[in-house]
């Protein structure tokens, strides 16, 4: 056997031993995600079964949902006829000018720095 096909053999075993290895990590990898998925699996069925258990209670909800949703303005007219009476009504705040700063008015010298006279 000549150095070239010594060579070659062991590329090929080499290549061989890689794939092997890759092939072993990718199953370990694809059982851990196939082991996720069941247990997906399983809650979207315990879900789907509670979820069977409700429905049927639905029908029930809707409707005194509808009929307290149109009840709503009649209430709130009622209430409003009860708290008119008892709201308390302020008087108007009217300010006495603007407010200005204690320290007087500041000025800015970019202005002046631009060369706009502000006192003409």
């Amino acid at each position: 056997m000549t150095g070239l096909q010594l060579f070659t053999v062991i590329d090929v075993a080499a290549l061989i031993a890689g794939l092997a290895v890759y092939l072993f990590i990718v199953s370990k990898q694809l059982k851990g995600v196939a082991g996720d998925l069941q247990d997906s699996a399983d809650l979207v069925w315990e879900v789907k079964s509670d979820a069977e258990a409700i429905a049927p209670g639905l029908t029930s909800i809707n409707t005194t949902g509808r009929v307290v949703a149109g009840a709503l303005p009649l209430l709130y007219g009622m209430g409003e006829g009860i708290v008119t009476g008892a709201t308390f009504n302020h008087d108007d705040h009217v300010a006495e000018g603007v407010n200005r700063p204690a320290m007087g008015t500041r000025r800015s010298r970019l202005m002046e720095a631009v060369g706009v006279d502000l006192d003409n």
